[in-house]
C-alpha cells in the first residue's frame, strides 16, 4: 500500500472544485505575467524577484524554464495584496509525502490595483471553488498523545500552513482526560467551522461526545465539523479523511476539504450512552490496543508486535454475541461498495435520536440471536476503513451508508492462517479470506466473558478502553460531520 499523501491536482473523485475556465491573466509589466489555468497557476518571469529567492523555499511545480514557475491550484493558500505588491502564498512540496509553507512576492505600481485584486478574487475563487475561504479553526492539541510530539508538530508543520491560508484560529492545549469533551460541550458552535484535533483518535472521540451531550446535540454535530491533525500513534480519522499521516499535508488536505456527513455508531453499556465514530473491539486486537500503552514509545510498531505476541499464542475470547445483519454475503458488500453514493443526513436542533433497537437493557429484539463464541478470537466492528497506517481492516466501509462493517476471526485458526490475514491486511485483501468473517451490520450485543486467571481485560471504543461489560451498539446514519477530499475514504476498497 501506498502511504504517499495525495497532494498536487486533485483526482477526480475529488470534493476539491478547482472550476475550469477561460485562462486569465494579470500582467504587471512586460516581464511578469500570472495566469490562472484549470489547474494551476503559471508565472512568467524573465527576471526572477530576488523576493522569490528570499522567501520562496520551494515551488509546488515547474516548468523546464528557470523564469517560469506553476503552482497547482491545490496548494495554492492565498493571495496577499499591498500597496505596492502582490505575495502568493502556496505550500511547496519538499518531498513525496510533505510540504511547507512558501511565497512569492512580486512588485506593482498603483495604478494597477484594482486589476490586481479583481485577478486575486478570480484565483482564489478557482483555488477553493466551494470551499470556505478564510475557515474558522478550534484547534485541542493533546501533548500526551503518542510520543508527546503533537505540540511541535502543531507548531513547525501546521501553524505556517494554516496561517499562510490566513484561517481564524483559536488553539488550546487539553490537561486532562476528558477535557475535550467539556471544551465540546461549552463551545459555541457558530463561532467554528471546524475543531481541528492535533492528537491520536481520542481527541476526536471525545469531540464527537461532548457534542454528543449537548441539549442542542444534533445540531451542533451538524453544524460543526471535526478533523485530525496526526498528533498520535494511530491517527486513523486523518488517514481515511486527509489519506496520509504526514502533518503538513494533512493540513493542506484539511484546508482543501469540504463538509461531509458521516454515520456514528452509538454505545449503550450500563446506564451509559456515548458514541464511537472509529472503531469498537474486543478479542486480539483490543488487548494489543490497550495492553500495549507501555510500549507508546515504539509508536506504530506497538500494534504489530502486540499482535504477533497474541497470534502466537493462539488465544480465543469466549463471548455471547447477536447480530443485526444488513449483508452478510461478500460479493454482495463488494456490489454495495461500488455503487453506493452517499445520500439523505438527519437534521435537528434537540438532542440525539431514539435508538431502534433498544439498549444493552432492552429485551432482545425479536430478529436477534444470542449466539455463544467459545472460540473468538478478534471481534472487530468499524466505521472507517484505516484502523491506523497500514491497516485497511475495512475495506468496504462507507462514510455514509447507514452500515457498519464487522469483521469476526476464530482464535483457534492455524497460526499460518492468521500470519497470512495479517499481512493481508495493508491491502483490505484479508476480506477475501475464507476464515475471515465479514458482514456489514446495523446493530449488534455483545456479552464478554472473564477467561480463568486472567486479571486484564479488555474492551476498546475508538481506542479507548470501556468496563469489561456487555454493551450494545447501533449506527446512526449521518449523524456526525467531517472535512473530507472525497466521498469514500481515502483507502483500497474491495
Amino acid at each position: 500500500m501506498s502511504t504517499e499523501p495525495l497532494m498536487g491536482t486533485p483526482s477526480p473523485s475529488s470534493s476539491f472544485d478547482a472550476r475550469p475556465g477561460p485562462e486569465f491573466t494579470l500582467s504587471l509589466g512586460k516581464q511578469l505575467s500570472l495566469s490562472i489555468g484549470a489547474e494551476a497557476l503559471h508565472i512568467q518571469d524573465t527576471h526572477i524577484p530576488k523576493s522569490a529567492s528570499r522567501s520562496c523555499c520551494g515551488f509546488a511545480g515547474t516548468s523546464d524554464l528557470a523564469n517560469s514557475v506553476t503552482i497547482p491550484l491545490y496548494n495554492l493558500l492565498w493571495v496577499d495584496v499591498g500597496d505596492a505588491s502582490v505575495t502568493i502564498k502556496f505550500a511547496a512540496e519538499t518531498s513525496k509525502s510533505r510540504v511547507k509553507a512558501s511565497s512569492l512576492t512580486y512588485p506593482y505600481d498603483l495604478p494597477a490595483r484594482s486589476a490586481v485584486e479583481a485577478w486575486t478574487e478570480r484565483v482564489l475563487g478557482a483555488a477553493y471553488g466551494t470551499l470556505i475561504q478564510r475557515p474558522r479553526y478550534k484547534v485541542l492539541i493533546n501533548p500526551f498523545g503518542g510520543q508527546g510530539n503533537a505540540a511541535r508538530l502543531f507548531e513547525t508543520a501546521c501553524r505556517p500552513i494554516l496561517e499562510a491560508a490566513n484561517c481564524s484560529l483559536d488553539v488550546q492545549t487539553t490537561e486532562w482526560t476528558g477535557h475535550a469533551v467539556d471544551i465540546a460541550r461549552e463551545i459555541d458552535i457558530e463561532a467554528y467551522d471546524a475543531i481541528l484535533c492535533c492528537s491520536g483518535d481520542g481527541v476526536p472521540h471525545e469531540v464527537f461526545n461532548g457534542l454528543a451531550k449537548r441539549d442542542d446535540a444534533m445540531k451542533a454535530l451538524k453544524t460543526i465539523a471535526v478533523g485530525q491533525l496526526p498528533g498520535g500513534s494511530g491517527n486513523a480519522m486523518c488517514w481515511n479523511l486527509t489519506g496520509t499521516g504526514d502533518p503538513s499535508a494533512a493540513t493542506l488536505s484539511i484546508i482543501k476539504s469540504s463538509r461531509k456527513s458521516m454515520d456514528l455508531v452509538s454505545i449503550s453499556q450500563g446506564d451509559q450512552r456515548f458514541l464511537s465514530f472509529l472503531s469498537q473491539s474486543f478479542g486480539i486486537i483490543a488487548e494489543v490496543d490497550l495492553g500495549t500503552e507501555d510500549l507508546r514509545w515504539m509508536g506504530g510498531a506497538r500494534f504489530t508486535y502486540g499482535l504477533m505476541q497474541r497470534i502466537w499464542r493462539q488465544t480465543v475470547y469466549p463471548c455471547d454475541l447477536a447480530v443485526k445483519i444488513a449483508i452478510d454475503d461478500k460479493d454482495t458488500i463488494r456490489e454495495h461498495y461500488r455503487q453506493h453514493e452517499a445520500q439523505g443526513v438527519l437534521h435537528g436542533e434537540t438532542g440525539l435520536p431514539e435508538l431502534r433497537f433498544g439498549t444493552v437493557n432492552s429485551e432482545l429484539p425479536d430478529d436477534w440471536e444470542l449466539i455463544h463464541q467459545p472460540n473468538m478470537g478478534n471481534f472487530y466492528a468499524g466505521n472507517m476503513s484505516w484502523m491506523s497506517a497500514g491497516a485497511n481492516f475495512f475495506p468496504a466501509s462507507l462514510p455514509n451508508d447507514g452500515m457498519f462493517d464487522l469483521v469476526c476471526v476464530a482464535g483457534n485458526i492455524s497460526r499460518r492462517q492468521a500470519l497470512k490475514m495479517l499481512v493481508s491486511v495493508e491491502t483490505g485483501e484479508h476480506f477475501e479470506l475464507p476464515h475471515v468473517s465479514y458482514r456489514k451490520i446495523l446493530g449488534y450485543r455483545i456479552i464478554p466473558h472473564k477467561r480463568p486467571g486472567v486479571t486484564e481485560e479488555y474492551i476498546s471504543i475508538d481506542g479507548e478502553r470501556i468496563p469489561f461489560e456487555p454493551f450494545q451498539a447501533e449506527v446512526i446514519k449521518g449523524l456526525g460531520t467531517v472535512l473530507a477530499r472525497t466521498e469514500q475514504y481515502l483507502a483500497p476498497g474491495v
